[in-house]
């Protein structure tokens, strides 16, 4: 039981340093094919968010319109 044991201690202090210790080499970063690529996808959720603020902005000014409008009209035959 003691062999066990010590053994599995030892595998698993061995694989959490093997684990721990990321043997990639170290990547070189973004290219400018990815930065382009990113930076067109910004520009169009960019275009995008602009009308549809505009769009926004006429649906509350028509529902906030809307009141006012009903409120101000008189009937013309009495």
């Amino acid at each position: 039981m003691r062999a066990i044991s010590a053994m599995l201690i030892s595998l698993m202090i061995t694989a959490s340093q093997a684990l721990a210790s990321g043997g990639a080499p170290e990547g070189e970063g973004l290219g400018l094919l990815a930065t382009l690529f990113i930076g067109f996808g910004v520009m169009i959720v960019l275009f995008q968010f602009i009308p549809g603020i505009m769009l926004l902005a006429g649906m509350l000014k028509g529902v906030f319109s809307l009141g006012r409008k009903d409120s101000q009209e008189t009937p013309v035959n009495q």
